[in-house]
């Protein structure tokens, strides 16, 4: 299960994530925000965070304007690896080398093809379980 957030400047790209999951059968809990009205993203990105930690969801994706303050408040919360991704290549990286259990974009640096791309190469990607990755995460969370 994946949980998703969004605060209202991330709403219509969530709409695409939402469909695009829909089309893969992939079940997800949405979070809100469930409008284009103005909220705080910290709420949105807590409540998803908090879904994550107790094992009710898998991993997640997190959208506002630019994925930064998504990704800041995510990583407040130990154990959430979040990473900020606009192009495929870190979408990739950030999954395989780092291990990020959610994924934070912008949709107004992301356009809806592209973040489909994204979210397909985050989900599909496995953790490489390397050594020198484990240590590095490890490290993360000392």
């Amino acid at each position: 299960m994946i949980a998703l957030g969004c605060d209202h400047g991330g709403y219509s790209l969530m709409q695409v994530v939402k469909a695009h999951l829909d089309k893969r059968g992939l079940s997800y809990r949405d979070f809100g925000t469930f409008s284009s009205e103005s909220v705080d993203y910290p709420d949105f990105a807590k409540k998803a965070c908090e879904a994550i930690l107790s094992g009710e969801c898998d991993k997640g994706i997190l959208i506002c304007g630019t994925g930064i303050g998504m990704s800041m408040t995510a990583n407040k919360f130990r154990g959430i690896r979040a990473a900020v991704v606009s192009d495929c290549f870190s979408a990739e990286a950030t999954r395989s080398h780092n291990d990020a259990n959610v994924l934070c974009m912008g949709e107004r640096t992301v356009g809806p093809g592209l973040a489909t791309m994204i979210t397909d190469i985050f989900l599909d990607t496995p953790f490489s379980d390397e050594e020198r990755h484990k240590r590095r995460i490890a490290k993360i969370e000392d």
